[in-house]
């Protein structure tokens, strides 16, 4: 049985989606005119400074910043800040956020009080750096994970996660002779995909994204990650990363297309993460944070 649908509501449909289409035509255009610069002419791009469709094709640009070892060296740092530090953040978390889903621990309010404290004030740019460096962990990849092992608000959705999950299974557990650590590997961390999928995503996006960090804590351009390699090309136009010279006595080097080539080289690996972990990423944040 066909349900009819009156005129009013057809319209009112139509006009969402015609609106929901232009909101996608508008986020898209400046990812388009960052790949299309980024296969754009030097003199392309001083004629027509916004391109959606390169009139002549060229991979100028990427030959440029390959053409030496310092961005693939910089994809290297950061994806080590990115897999060590992801890894430490899930694992600091879980072992966190377990024990404060248990109503019955000490000093529960006081720890949660700490915790959601820091969403709201923190220590400071200076006293930041101060205990970095009291620590010797300047120009160490330590630096960019340590300080950062825990975030609150991930923290509190995996807390909220695991407090979701009925009790009587531990109980049940622990009649069977199972010790917490066990109980929370083998039994809750299994149920808890979803949430830890989501943080993960948080974090790893984090992460890959470490800039401001980096400028303050790392001085050695060896190890600096792609953001803050990103910013030198951003700022110097070509930043000198490339050896045009053994591209030719002919090559030009098209300093905007260097800057939207490297924008693209440092986004889209991140981008190919989202697909693996998307399912279980509304599930996990709305589990995460209905029970308080």
């Amino acid at each position: 049985m066909k349900i009819k649908t009156s005129i009013s509501y057809k319209v009112v449909m139509t006009s969402i989606y015609v609106i929901l289409v232009l909101f996608t035509l508008v986020t898209l255009l400046p990812v388009f005119s960052i790949f299309a610069g980024s296969l754009t002419s030097a003199r392309e791009n001083i004629m027509n400074p916004f391109i959606l469709w390169p009139r002549e094709p060229t991979l100028d640009a990427y030959r440029y910043i390959f053409s030496t070892d310092t961005m693939f060296n910089a994809l290297r740092v950061t994806l080590i800040i990115t897999i060590v530090g992801t890894a430490v953040n899930i694992f600091m978390t879980v072992l966190m956020a377990w024990p404060l889903a248990h109503t019955d621990l000490m000093g529960r309010k006081y720890l949660m009080f700490f915790v959601t404290f820091t969403l709201l004030f923190s220590g400071g740019m200076i006293p930041a750096f101060l205990v970095v460096r009291a620590t010797g962990l300047l120009n160490t990849y330590s630096a960019l994970i340590i300080p950062s092992a825990i975030g609150p608000f991930n923290l509190i959705i995996m807390k909220n996660f695991f407090q979701s999950i009925p009790s009587s299974l531990e109980e049940s557990a622990k009649l069977d002779g199972a010790n917490d650590l066990l109980i929370l590997f083998r039994i809750i961390i299994p149920l808890a995909k979803a949430a830890i999928a989501t943080i993960t995503l948080f974090y790893a996006v984090s992460n890959w994204n470490t800039f401001t960090s980096a400028l303050l804590y790392i001085t050695d351009s060896r190890r600096w990650p792609l953001q803050v390699l990103l910013r030198q090309i951003v700022v110097l136009s070509q930043g000198g990363i490339g050896d045009e010279l053994s591209l030719g006595e002919d090559f030009i080097i098209p300093p905007q297309g260097v800057k939207m080539a490297a924008i693209v080289f440092a986004t889209v690996p991140i981008l190919l993460v989202y697909p693996f972990l998307q399912k279980h990423f509304v599930k996990g944040v709305m589990v995460g944070s209905i029970k308080g």
